[in-house]
């Protein structure tokens, strides 16, 4: 306890989060745990990797698709968005399932990072900032991310016991 009270915290009724040394501590109203943050960050890197990895194939297959059919980019762009969510829950999934605990918590990190990713890229590639549209389509991507890691989490520790 003597670890919680040396530490600066952030609080928001009731509930606070700080990273001491290696450990990210939570307090809830449950009481206070902690998690590696190497274990974190490896969850939250592997459920990146993922979305980037399954959005690249997916990439290459549609764009084989475009190419060699008479396909239409717009014929295809609920398709395309369908399978951007399942990518993200996919990220999610992985994330939740390498972190072991606190699925919310991985998947929705892994949203935001890849959100941040996103946003860095379309600021300094494209010098431009996300529109409305593309926040609210960033903000379901997270809440899916956050959905896949609780259902990593569950389903990892189900197999394991």
């Amino acid at each position: 306890m003597a670890l919680l009270q040396s530490d600066k915290f952030s609080w928001t009724k009731g509930f606070y989060l700080a990273v001491h040394l290696n450990m990210l501590v939570l307090k809830d109203l449950r009481g206070v745990r902690t998690i590696e943050t190497k274990k974190l960050s490896r969850a939250i890197f592997y459920g990146v990797l993922t979305i980037f990895i399954f959005a690249a194939l997916t990439s290459l297959i549609f764009s084989l698709l475009l190419r060699f059919t008479s396909l239409q980019e717009h014929s295809i762009q609920y398709v395309i968005t369908g399978i951007t969510f399942l990518a993200m829950f996919l990220g999610g999934f992985i994330s939740g399932g390498k972190g072991k605990e606190r699925g919310w918590l991985v998947g929705g990190l892994t949203g935001v990072f890849f959100t941040l990713i996103i946003l860095l890229f379309q600021y300094l590639g494209y010098d431009s900032m996300f529109t409305l549209k593309e926040l609210v389509y960033h903000a379901c991507f997270i809440i899916t991310a956050m959905m896949g890691g609780i259902l990593g989490v569950n389903i990892t520790s189900s197999r394991a016991s």
